[in-house]
């Protein structure tokens, strides 16, 4: 068992599944993979359970019932991790928008002390590629959005390529989490913040997905928007929920 955990979650990602996972496991330091499958309709847990013959110790498999959320998604594999003994728990997408070889950055981020690492497209001006010019601005207006309610100094508060020490995900009530889409993100570093974790920005280059299709809805925009104004509202009011 390596002392790192790769968690990605997916849905309907045939086309990048068996790249990304064989990227993670070329890097130099050792890592062990959960992919962590919402039923994909395409195979993908399928592809897994192939590769599951050649790396039968390292990579490992969840297959959820259905499609309930990028937030669902990680907080089954961060209870999975918890109740084994790895250390550093990291969040990476499947459509290598995540760069594999950023893994290795983001974990000595917390290994030179960082409780948790974040993977900052917006830290040295805008690190964004392939995107248009309207995601662009509704993404770090965003970002400047959840700063100024939060009061949380992140550049990248929507990050989603991230390295958590277990201590952090030990000391969070993941039960209590309530956000499923990308507000899911801003909430997870919103609840390590008001517990004085120390959160830490690696400047990365965010590429968007070639193969495949985005995740992204209105839906999951609204989320982040509204509800990013009720949580920093509980935090006041609701004190011992944070």
């Amino acid at each position: 068992m390596a002392e790192g955990l790769v968690i990605i979650p997916t849905y309907n990602e045939i086309e990048n599944i068996e790249a990304i996972t064989r990227a993670v496991f070329d890097l130099p330091r050792a890592y062990d993979v959960l992919i962590v499958d919402d039923n994909s309709p395409d195979g993908t847990a399928d592809r897994v359970r192939e590769m599951q013959n050649e790396f039968p110790q390292n990579l490992h498999l969840e297959v959820r019932k259905g499609k309930t959320g990028l937030g669902t998604a990680y907080i089954h594999g961060f209870k999975w991790a918890l109740a084994r003994s790895y250390d550093y728990i990291f969040e990476m997408d499947a459509d290598f928008s995540h760069r594999p070889s950023d893994l290795t950055r983001l974990h000595r981020a917390c290994l030179d002390g960082a409780d948790v690492a974040i993977g900052s497209r917006y830290k040295k001006g805008v690190n964004v590629v392939n995107w248009p010019l309207r995601r662009i601005l509704l993404s770090y207006g965003a970002s400047v959005y959840v700063k100024m309610i939060t009061g949380m100094n992140i550049h990248d508060p929507t990050a989603g390529f991230m390295c958590y020490h277990r201590r952090v995900l030990e000391a969070i009530d993941l039960d209590a989490v309530r956000f499923v889409g990308y507000a899911f993100q801003i909430e997870m570093k919103f609840r390590a913040y008001r517990k004085k974790f120390k959160l830490q920005e690696v400047s990365i280059v965010f590429t968007d997905r070639e193969k495949g299709e985005s995740k992204m809805s209105k839906t999951i925009v609204w989320e982040a928007v509204f509800g990013v104004i009720s949580m920093k509202a509980r935090s006041v009011f609701r004190k011992n929920e944070f």
